[in-house]
C-alpha cells in the first residue's frame, strides 16, 4: 500500500517534471490558481526530479513517461524508494499506451493525458493525493486491451502487483452485491472515486468502502487489475 503522507489540512504538494518547458508552464499556471494545491517543485528530466522529490516531499509526482538523462519509467522506482513516496501520476500522450502500462506495472498511480482540460487536470491531482487511481477516461479502454493482450504470468518489477491471471473467474463476481458491481463497472470506466460517488449518488467514504469490498471478493489487488476484470466478464460490453 502506498505510504501517503498525513497532510492535515495543508496544500497538497506536487512536483512536475516534464524536459518540456512549455508543458510545465501550462500545468505550473493551472495548478497554482487551484486551491489548496501548491507546486513545490520542478525538474527537466528523471535524474532531477527524484533529487528534487528527496528535498520537497511532495505529496504527488506528474511525471512525463519520456524524459532525459532518466526515463518516466526508471524515474518512479526511484520515487516509490522514498519516505514518504509521493503518489506517482505518468503524463502522456495518446500513443503511449505500451508505456503506460509498464508504468502503471512498476507501481504509478495512474496516467493523465497531456491535453486534459484544466479541471481534469486538478481533479487528478485531488484524487491521487487522496489514493486513488487515476486513469484518464480516454485511453482507459486502449491500456487495458494492452494488459490483457500481455502474458499473465510474466511477473512485475519488484513491488509491483501481479498482473490478473487470465484465469479468474466469473464466479468471482457472483460475491459481489448490485451496488459493488456498479462500482467495479465504474472502475473499468477510469473513473476517481468522486466521480463514481456522483454517478451513484453515494458520499465517497462509501465509494471507498465498496472499493476495498470489490478488491477484496474479486481477488484483485488494484483499482487498475479490478477494471481488467470488468473487462474480461463483459461489464463494459
Amino acid at each position: 500500500m502506498t505510504d501517503l503522507p498525513a497532510r492535515d489540512h495543508r496544500p497538497i504538494r506536487v512536483l512536475l517534471a516534464d524536459d518540456e518547458e512549455l508543458i510545465r508552464h501550462g500545468v505550473r499556471l493551472i495548478l497554482r490558481h487551484a486551491e489548496g494545491i501548491e507546486v513545490v517543485g520542478e525538474a527537466v528530466n528523471g535524474e532531477e526530479a527524484v533529487r528534487v522529490a528527496a528535498e520537497t516531499r511532495p505529496d504527488v509526482a506528474l511525471i512525463d513517461i519520456r524524459m532525459p538523462v532518466l526515463d518516466g519509467l526508471a524515474t518512479i522506482e526511484r520515487l516509490l524508494a522514498l519516505r514518504p513516496r509521493p503518489q506517482v501520476v505518468m503524463l502522456t500522450t495518446f500513443g503511449d499506451e505500451r508505456n503506460v502500462t509498464r508504468a502503471l506495472r512498476s507501481g504509478a498511480t495512474g496516467f493523465l493525458l497531456k491535453d486534459e482540460g484544466p479541471q481534469e487536470l486538478i481533479s487528478a491531482v485531488r484524487a491521487a493525493a487522496a489514493g486513488d487511481a487515476v486513469l484518464s477516461p480516454k485511453v482507459t479502454r486502449a491500456v487495458i486491451g494492452r494488459m490483457l493482450d500481455a502474458d499473465p504470468t510474466r511477473p512485475g518489477p519488484e513491488g509491483a502487483s501481479a498482473p490478473l491471471s487470465a484465469s479468474v473467474p466469473e464466479q468471482r463476481l457472483a460475491a459481489l452485491t448490485g451496488r459493488e458491481r456498479d462500482v467495479l463497472t465504474l472502475l473499468g470506466q477510469g473513473l476517481a472515486n468522486a466521480e463514481i460517488g456522483r454517478h451513484l449518488g453515494i458520499g465517497v467514504g462509501t465509494v471507498k468502502t465498496h472499493v476495498s469490498a470489490v478488491l477484496v471478493k474479486t481477488g484483485t489487488d488494484s483499482r487498475v487489475q479490478a477494471a481488467v476484470l470488468a473487462y474480461r466478464t463483459g461489464l463494459l460490453d
